[in-house]
């Protein structure tokens, strides 16, 4: 005989097919969920790399006239992004609108939740020095603080030219922005004025990417006030937007002073106060977003005149 158990009520076994429905149910949502909601792997391979720098590409200050010779040209190591195990060297792409080939170094993407793998090989035979790597605003072990301390610090804080070692980091949850990494060797202040820097650009965990993401790096260079290791408008980064595109601007100061970042033509929102104008000391760092509809050509500089006029400024063009 088939069908319900002799004896048992009407419907006494809907319960056990409701089950049996709701754990294959459970099992096709965690099924749809992507990897990264529980956490993506973001695997980097970077070396610190001898370069020639040419702090004034052209020559000259298109504000001012003035006109410079070989004293903007720098011998340096800067990080550079390369292929797995280094095999290759790697260009950010120009669609990216981030001019970090050498100076600053790769923006390096992630989002809440995700592990960072950062393989670093120490290629300077320039000046045959140990260099690291130290990250602001992410989580890891001691082995992965990149910073030396006489008797206590490791390898990971004085890698030797033609060695290698892994950083692991984590992005927790107070770790969205935009944050700071540099060497933290015993070489750290030549370093820190050659370039050796960059930026960790870490979203929220479902935070929507922008449209469009600028890095702006704040830092002496030589006798130059640089941004991203350039000075004066026509060398230092064009950034480009289209108006309706969603716009993130990360900015980081390097060195010793405070810089006063300042784009003409627009504000931003922050904690609901609007602002045009923000401040930022050493290794600080800081990130806004805003809906293009300016469209035009502006300024973008640091607010400090000294600054401004030994090479702070850049252009901000957009179109509609």
């Amino acid at each position: 005989m088939t069908g319900r158990k002799r004896g048992a009520p009407a419907g006494a076994d809907a319960p056990h097919r409701l089950l049996g429905a709701s754990v294959l149910m459970l099992c096709v949502l965690w099924a749809c969920i992507p990897s990264t909601a529980v956490g993506a792997t973001r695997e980097y391979w970077i070396g610190a790399t001898p370069t020639t720098w040419n702090i004034v590409p052209n020559g000259r200050d298109a504000v001012l006239g003035t006109r410079y010779g070989n004293e903007t040209i720098l011998p340096t190591v800067t990080y550079r992004r390369y292929t797995r195990n280094w095999k290759r060297l790697l260009r950010n792409s120009p669609a990216e609108n981030v001019d970090s080939d050498r100076i600053p170094g790769p923006l390096l993407r992630a989002r809440v939740g995700d592990r960072i793998i950062v393989h670093f090989k120490n290629f300077d035979t320039l000046f045959d020095r140990a260099h690291s790597m130290h990250f602001h605003g992410v989580s890891y072990k001691p082995s992965s603080d990149g910073a030396y301390l006489p008797g206590f610090s490791g390898r990971d804080a004085e890698v030797k030219p033609g060695q290698t070692w892994t950083y692991r980091l984590r992005a927790g949850p107070q770790s969205a922005g935009f944050w700071p990494y540099h060497d933290h060797s015993t070489a750290m202040h030549e370093s820190l004025a050659g370039g050796m820097y960059g930026g960790l650009s870490i979203l929220g965990r479902r935070e929507p990417a922008p449209d469009r993401e600028f890095a702006v790096v704040f830092a002496p260079t030589g006798d130059f006030q640089t941004i991203n290791g350039h000075a004066f408008v026509g060398n230092t980064p064009v950034f480009r937007a289209r108006v309706g595109e969603t716009v993130q601007w990360n900015v980081m100061a390097i060195g010793s002073e405070h810089h006063t970042f300042h784009v003409h033509g627009h504000r931003w929102l922050e904690n609901g106060t609007a602002r045009d104008t923000r401040t930022v000391g050493p290794a600080e760092s800081f990130r806004f977003r805003y809906r293009e509809d300016a469209p035009g050509t502006w300024y973008y500089h640091c607010h400090v005149e000294d600054h401004m006029e030994r090479g702070m400024v850049g252009i901000y063009q957009v179109s509609r």
